[in-house]
């Protein structure tokens, strides 16, 4: 009688136990889709508050400038590269060049013998290179980037005095553009041109008229050509004219 009792509790607590977890597995499945709904909904706003997006506009902007300023120093160990030693093929007495650019000898002769057998990549600065020039004007490496001046595009140390005896020799082609070699006024100008290099490649002379070198100022108020040097605005002041004297914001 007693094992017959505790069967019959045994099946009724069975049967309340059913009669309650089906309830209770609802509401647990209705609290979670109601928090996955309100999280969402806060997710929502989030992403459509103003502050929200003005903050990750800036993020953004951050970051491209940190790139674009690593680009431009040319990697995060440029310092490091810097102070690596030369390769060990630059002993002590290996002739300054494209390979071995610091502190070693430079030999022109080395340069003016051989032919065409040498292009700018091999120097290792732009007076190096003019010094091949001037010292054979007959420029069989074809150094000269016009008007007797080698290599623009090159680092410093600079010499950018003219070779004479190719600047007098030089002949203006139809496409040239105005400038100091071929300054007749009816030539375009493109002011462009004098900033290729992004670098300190030409000077005053360069350029036809004081208006010329002041519109490449203008175009590039940086002054990469370092043509205002007293930092007023107007580019080489003593050229001749047709002059433009307005400054420059700078």
């Amino acid at each position: 009688m007693l094992a017959v009792d505790v069967m019959h509790v045994s099946r009724l607590q069975r049967a309340w136990w059913a009669s309650v977890d089906g309830p209770l597995q609802n509401a647990e499945k209705g609290w979670r889709q109601d928090g996955q709904r309100r999280g969402m909904a806060v997710l929502s706003r989030l992403s459509g508050s103003r502050a929200i997006r003005r903050g990750a506009l800036v993020l953004a902007v951050v970051a491209v400038a940190l790139g674009v300023a690593v680009f431009m120093r040319g990697g995060p160990d440029t310092a490091a590269q810097a102070q690596r030693p030369e390769r060990e093929w630059c002993t002590p007495g290996t002739p300054r060049s494209g390979l071995c650019p610091n502190n070693k000898p430079f030999d022109v002769k080395e340069y003016v013998t051989h032919g065409d057998a040498f292009e700018c990549l091999n120097f290792a600065n732009q007076a190096d290179a003019q010094a091949v020039l001037r010292a054979n004007p007959s420029d069989p490496n074809h150094l000269d980037d016009g008007g007797g001046v080698a290599c623009r595009g090159l680092p410093e140390p600079r010499d950018l005095t003219p070779v004479l005896q190719i600047a007098q020799q030089f002949k203006c082609g139809p496409g040239d553009i105005r400038s100091g070699l071929c300054p007749q006024p009816d030539r375009a100008f493109e002011a462009r041109y004098f900033v290729r290099y992004s670098n300190d490649s030409y000077d005053c002379p360069d350029f036809a008229s004081q208006a010329d070198a002041q519109a490449v100022l203008r175009f590039a108020p940086a002054d990469p050509n370092h043509l205002d040097g007293d930092r007023n605005g107007i580019a080489c002041p003593d050229l001749p004219g047709p002059k433009d004297v307005k400054p420059v914001r700078r």
